[in-house]
């Protein structure tokens, strides 16, 4: 599968694996810790979910322009390893809530976020460029498309297991302290503490019932109940923060190890003005270059907006209307999200195979053309999801009873045909955006663009909150029906633009 691929691909891979494996494991919990933590509901945390999302993104903007004024692209991607681990540390050091200290402890989650995204943001986009750099051999130029998809299948092998892990590690510390875990406890627990009796009976009549059957004691009290249940729920999250930190430790090594062996583009600054010649380009053809990438990335917000969707509304929907069990086995809502790695692993040989098929009988699609085709089959995905979900009571009134009946639950199903199609999508969207990019962008200016890339997803990712917007306030059917359209919208416009495209990235 590797024949014909520089040799530092492997390396480069396992060294992001490790990292998206730390960050699949926060990101499967992120917005349930922050409601069980803060008591904060659907919006509430999709603020700060979203926006976290935004700078994960968005600072790639700014360390690709470090990378490219220092030319130290292998010292800039280490410090973001260095930057995210103490991230995930604070994160991971358990703190008992009260509202004396819940604002500051709120602003200080924040900031642990932000550590982990500047530091991502001085790894991925230069980890990327690197990559690239590696296919600017005339040696493996052909291969490009390719080694980005083997390069996205691989990390997302770390990525299928962190679902998991997450609530395995939480589900033992509950098991620890005499509870078992219970998705609805956390929001019922918050409500009775700040409403007490004043609680609707249902609610009340829900949370004594719930608490008996996760309490390995009879519940006497709900108060204290609801404090000691939430205390010990958080520091379960806590503890899975600290999970990510290994996996930090993991790319670090695999990186030092193979630092040497990446292309260095500092070298380039040593060759002679010859040389340097063959890589300059007239300026106009930086300008059309340069505005071609501009409208790809205005293009992928909206597909971006959609489909990271997965740790947010789909994630909510997991919870609040999915039956969590397949079979006999009981499942959680977390574990939903390792369903598209799983995908992409299993997919990309598959996907790369078709491709080549393509490619034997002269027919394969342009980049360009590949990305706006899989802008259509994200949009099926969520058909899928809106069709699914007619006849389902609005959020209001699954809140008032407590929890939705298993009765009026759908399957799991739904979701996972859902990430099915998604994961298609991406397939067709973001190993070959990624690598079009490295196609397209001017030799100078590979760590900027690549960090551009990375800020367009993150525009996308900021405006997840208007998805938790809809969520709680419209049919959960409209909800999926505006996904729908953003990615249609940019299908189309891709399509409008498509000649234009295919022209400047020959």
């Amino acid at each position: 599968m590797f024949k014909g691929h520089p040799k530092g691909l492997i390396p480069a891979a396992v060294a992001n694996m490790g990292e998206r494996f730390g960050f699949y494991t926060m990101m499967a919990i992120l917005s349930l810790f922050l409601m069980s933590k803060f008591g904060l509901d659907e919006t509430g945390s999709g603020w700060i979910y979203s926006t976290f999302y935004f700078s994960i993104y968005g600072m790639a903007f700014f360390g690709g322009l470090i990378a490219d004024k220092l030319r130290n692209y292998k010292g800039t991607i280490f410090t973001g390893l260095i930057m995210m681990s103490f991230g995930y540390l604070f994160l991971s050091i358990p703190t008992n809530v009260t509202q004396d200290n819940k604002t500051f402890l709120i602003i200080m989650t924040c900031l642990a976020l932000f550590t982990i995204s500047f530091g991502n943001g001085l790894f991925k986009g230069n980890l990327q460029a690197l990559v690239g750099q590696m296919y600017d051999n005339p040696q493996y130029a052909s291969k490009r498309d390719s080694g980005f998809s083997l390069f996205y299948m691989f990390i997302n092998i770390g990525a299928i297991f962190a679902p998991f892990i997450a609530p395995a590690v939480r589900n033992w510390w509950l098991g620890r302290s005499g509870f078992t875990y219970d998705a609805n406890l956390p929001a019922l627990c918050h409500e009775y503490m700040e409403k007490g009796a004043n609680m609707g009976a249902d609610a009340m009549a829900k949370l004594e019932t719930l608490a008996n059957g996760a309490s390995s004691v009879s519940v006497a009290n709900l108060g204290e109940f609801s404090g000691k249940y939430l205390e010990t729920f958080n520091t379960g999250f806590h503890y899975s923060f600290a999970v990510a930190i290994l996996a930090m430790l993991i790319s670090m090594v695999v990186y030092m190890k193979n630092k040497k062996g990446f292309p260095d583009p500092a070298s380039k600054q040593q060759k002679s003005s010859e040389e340097l010649a063959e890589i300059e380009m007239p300026l106009a053809e930086v300008k059309q270059r340069i505005y071609a990438l501009l409208a790809v990335f205005g293009v992928v917000i909206f597909f971006w907006f959609s489909f990271h969707q997965n740790g947010l509304t789909l994630t909510f929907f997991a919870k609040d209307y999915t039956l969590l069990k397949l079979g006999s086995w009981n499942i959680t809502a977390e574990m939903f999200q390792a369903a598209n790695p799983f995908f992409v692993v299993f997919l990309t040989p598959v996907v790369m195979g078709f491709f080549g098929w393509l490619d034997a009988k002269g027919k394969e699609p342009s980049t360009p053309a590949k990305i706006a085709i899989g802008m259509g089959i994200a949009a099926l995905g969520f058909v899928v999801m809106t069709l699914g979900s007619f006849g389902l009571p609005n959020l209001d009134e699954v809140r008032a009873m407590g929890e939705l009946p298993a009765a009026q639950k759908v399957t799991p199903f739904l979701l996972i045909g859902t990430y099915l199609i998604l994961t298609i999508a991406e397939l067709f969207i973001s190993p070959l955006g990624i690598s079009f990019v490295s196609k397209v962008a001017p030799p100078k200016l590979q760590g900027l663009m690549q960090g551009l890339w990375l800020l367009a997803t993150g525009l996308g990712n900021q405006l997840l909150i208007i998805g938790a917007i809809f969520y709680k306030n419209i049919p959960i059917w409209a909800t999926w029906s505006v996904f729908v359209v953003a990615c249609f919208i940019s299908m189309f416009t891709m399509l409008f633009m498509l000649k234009w495209l295919e022209r400047v990235s020959k």
